[in-house]
């Protein structure tokens, strides 16, 4: 099970890491983070062990 956490990711708005709060992982392609007060989309790459969050063109308005 899953517990929502804050880690350390790369945010494309700014191309900068910052920390984000992880509310949901089905797995690495699909999750779903919260930064500037937006719902957003975020991948896990496993490579580099960032999360990369898309606050511009990933921004949702509820969870599923």
């Amino acid at each position: 099970m899953f517990e929502p956490c804050k880690v350390e990711a790369m945010v494309n708005s700014t191309g900068k890491r910052k920390e984000v709060f992880i509310v949901k992982y089905d797995d690495v392609n699909h999750c779903k983070a919260v930064v500037y007060n937006k719902l957003c989309t975020a991948i896990y790459n496993t490579f580099t062990g960032l999360f990369y969050v898309d606050d511009k063109f990933g921004v949702i308005d509820r969870l599923k």
